[in-house]
């Protein structure tokens, strides 16, 4: 079902970047001016005005920002209390490696998980939606993986850096390389709004 036939209002797809990426462009100049544990805390302050504008717009959060956003304020808290960086630097491992075992685990189970969080973008067939399902989970086992082998092996300077112009750019494209699975396997018009009606 779409936003405009739920009732609510569709955010224009700039501003949802801008709510996505905003708060890591702000952990990524704080970090470079007044260093991490100051950067922590405006990445937690901007996390929550990036889901409170969220509800404002939409009056519902997504899935992946609020479960990303509550880690952030979890592990950020711990950081600050404790003075330890490796609470915000393990914080995506813990996070991607959850969403990637929440994907897999819906697929053993016969389910595929994406569809209820992003059927309202799209509609694809029952095949379409494992495989998408399989490539994310999958895609999250690869940034989980990346993050481990960026913060253990390099400075803190370099893993904000990567954090901000790598993982974000990874992941626009892996995003648009699932354009041609997702034009495969999209729905007629006649079954995409029988489906959306159900």
């Amino acid at each position: 079902m779409s936003a405009e036939k739920s009732g609510r209002p569709k955010v224009h797809p700039l501003l949802r970047f801008v709510l996505e990426a905003g708060p890591l462009a702000v952990f990524f100049y704080c970090n470079t001016k007044f260093g991490l544990f100051t950067a922590t805390g405006v990445f937690m302050v901007a996390t929550v005005v990036a889901l409170a504008v969220d509800w404002t717009l939409e009056r519902r959060l997504p899935i992946m920002p609020l479960v990303s956003g509550g880690f952030v304020l979890v592990f950020g808290g711990l950081t600050l209390i404790l003075q330890d960086e490796l609470f915000i630097k393990m914080k995506p491992t813990i996070v991607n490696s959850l969403f990637a075992i929440a994907l897999f685990g819906g697929l053993a189970f016969g389910r595929a998980l994406l569809k209820p969080m992003f059927g309202a973008a799209f509609q694809l067939t029952e095949a379409g939606w494992r495989v998408l399902t399989v490539r994310w989970a999958s895609f999250f086992v690869v940034l989980a993986v990346l993050n481990e082998v960026v913060w253990r092996n390099f400075s803190t300077d370099t893993w904000v850096d990567f954090k901000v112009f790598g993982i974000m750019p990874i992941t626009i494209l892996f995003t648009l390389a699932q354009m041609p699975l997702i034009l495969k396997h999209q729905l007629p018009e006649e079954q995409a709004e029988e489906q959306a009606a159900e």
